[in-house]
């Protein structure tokens, strides 16, 4: 229902033009095909075969995909609760491959290359990717939906609806890579695909989380929801800002294991405690340093808020921003990650006031401005990103892979997606499931 409107909303408002074609418009090489993850409709996925990518801009690139996965983020796809899907979008925002192909302009990255995609679409040029806060670039995102709505356009989101760009996304055999010089990392010739993938999103994101938090040696942290993002914030919390305590709240017994067993967080199961801020002001009674929100707005727990949110009487849940802030000291910090897309209701707005909570949105990461720093941590061992790394699919397994996610299915946590030039799995890492 949502959807809909937004679209009535959107053909009313027309476009902005962007500096970058989008999906809508990209050209496609005459009689090749590739096989591709496709959203026809809330809970359908389907593979087809569709137009392999061509170059329809200067600073563009095409890859040969080989690694992409799924995303705690795509499942707001999968739902159909991101604004301005269209049926036939090509799902998934995280890539990475060798470069086939480079536009005139591309001048960082040749074909042959080995590189991973930014999940996001940055111009390189204006002032907001002058400050390296790629991810509100002026130029990337033609929604005035958007615009409506926020007051102002971000910047454009591969994979991830036209509510950010409409771009096609890289649960795919080939990936267009918009501003390439900008949006394209090489990737070191020692650093496994299993461990580089990731730097598309996760890690840059995660990091992101608690570098936006503040986070400090000798703090307390709260954070909420270990799916990827979640755990890999508490390692990062733990192993290289070296929080003394860390409060991970989950309901899903095998992510709550990992985070104590791996990085000895302290565990709490909202399934099980019902008052989670009463839990941990009993574990931390002076409150917490700095909370991350890495759940989001899909976890409506009430009554109250499952009802409002069934209906359309809001479409974002407060309950996770509201147990962070009674659990968080006065003049603590919180940082939120997860995804929001809209209105709340019955949002603690006195709390936030009254104990001078610091409360941040980090907005979507600006993956490009952390790479140097996180390929450092991982090179030197501070950070694995395959802590967490539990399955490999092929591509023709993706819709599958979405329900198994969604469903939390036998301990999956996050997967290494395999397509036809895919190198032969890494040493340690899981086997392929067919």
């Amino acid at each position: 229902m949502m959807n809909a409107a937004a679209n009535i909303i959107q053909d009313k408002l027309g476009a902005h033009p962007t500096a970058a074609s989008n999906q809508d418009t990209q050209n496609t090489e005459p009689g090749e095909k590739m096989l591709a993850c496709v959203w026809l409709g809330k809970e359908q996925l389907e593979m087809q075969q569709v137009g392999v990518p061509a170059l329809t801009d200067p600073e563009d690139a095409i890859i040969k995909i080989t690694g992409t996965t799924v995303c705690g983020s795509d499942l707001h796809l999968y739902h159909g609760e991101i604004m301005q899907l269209k049926k036939g979008d090509i799902l998934g925002h995280e890539m990475m491959g060798i470069v086939d192909k480079v536009g005139e302009g591309v001048t960082h990255v040749k074909p042959g290359d080995r590189v991973v995609a930014a999940f996001n679409v940055a111009c390189g040029r204006c002032r907001y990717c002058q400050k390296k806060l790629f991810t509100s670039c002026e130029a990337t995102n033609d929604s005035t939906l958007q615009e409506k709505l926020y007051g102002q356009r971000t910047g454009g989101i591969l994979g991830y609806s036209h509510f950010v760009g409409g771009f096609a996304g890289g649960q795919a055999e080939y990936g267009r890579v918009p501003f390439a010089n900008t949006n394209l990392l090489k990737v070191p010739e020692k650093l496994p695909d299993e461990k580089a993938l990731f730097l598309s999103d996760i890690v840059p994101t995660s990091y992101h989380a608690v570098y936006e938090a503040g986070v400090q040696e000798g703090d307390t942290v709260g954070i909420w929801g270990l799916g990827p993002i979640g755990l890999l914030a508490v390692q990062w919390c733990r192993k290289v800002f070296k929080a003394k305590r860390i409060i991970a709240i989950d309901d899903t017994e095998a992510r709550l294991h990992l985070a104590k067993s791996y990085w000895d967080a302290e565990t709490i199961d909202y399934s099980k405690e019902k008052d989670v801020s009463a839990k941990i002001l009993e574990l931390v009674p002076e409150g917490l340093d700095r909370a991350i929100d890495c759940a989001g707005f899909r976890f409506t727990k009430s009554l109250l808020h499952k009802f409002e949110h069934a209906v359309g009487l809001e479409t974002d849940s407060p309950e996770v921003l509201n147990e962070a802030l009674r659990a968080t000291r006065k003049f603590g910090t919180i940082s939120i990650i997860a995804d929001y897309a809209a209105y709340t209701n019955h949002f603690l707005v006195g709390a936030l006031m009254e104990k001078g909570v610091r409360m941040i949105g980090c907005g979507q990461a600006p993956i490009q401005r952390y790479w140097e720093t996180c390929l450092k941590h991982i090179d030197n061992g501070d950070f694995d990103p395959t802590a967490i790394l539990t399955n490999r699919f092929p591509l023709e397994q993706t819709p599958e892979v979405y329900k198994r996610f969604d469903q939390r299915e036998g301990g999956v946590i996050k997967v290494f997606i395999a397509t036809k030039f895919s190198n032969e799995e890494s040493p340690g890492s899981p086997a392929l499931e067919v």
